[in-house]
């Protein structure tokens, strides 16, 4: 079995080395039509249940982030201030 692989492998390499310019494009183009006829389409139950996975993946993640830049800021706040320098900022005169 192995040298039956080992076998089409090198007869792969050598029609790809005959192959010019275009033959290796079309040749390409066979195989991802050939790849393409394996893809399986999920059913509306499948899906169904990766729709759902995902948007509670991304509700989780601007939950998380929310709460990190939320913490982070508090933090900031806390060590730096306002922004003030110590004083009050001060309105327009009028």
């Amino acid at each position: 079995m192995a040298k039956a692989a080992a076998a089409g492998a090198a007869d792969q390499e050598s029609s790809t080395e005959k192959r010019g310019f275009f033959g290796r494009i079309v040749l390409f183009l066979k195989q991802v039509i050939g790849e393409l006829k394996k893809v399986v389409s999920p059913t509306r139950r499948e899906l169904l249940n990766y729709v759902i996975i995902v948007l509670v993946f991304v509700a989780f993640m601007l939950l998380l982030i929310f709460g990190l830049d939320y913490l982070f800021g508090q933090g900031a706040f806390w060590l730096f201030g306002d922004g003030g320098f110590g004083q009050k900022p001060q309105g327009p005169q009028g």
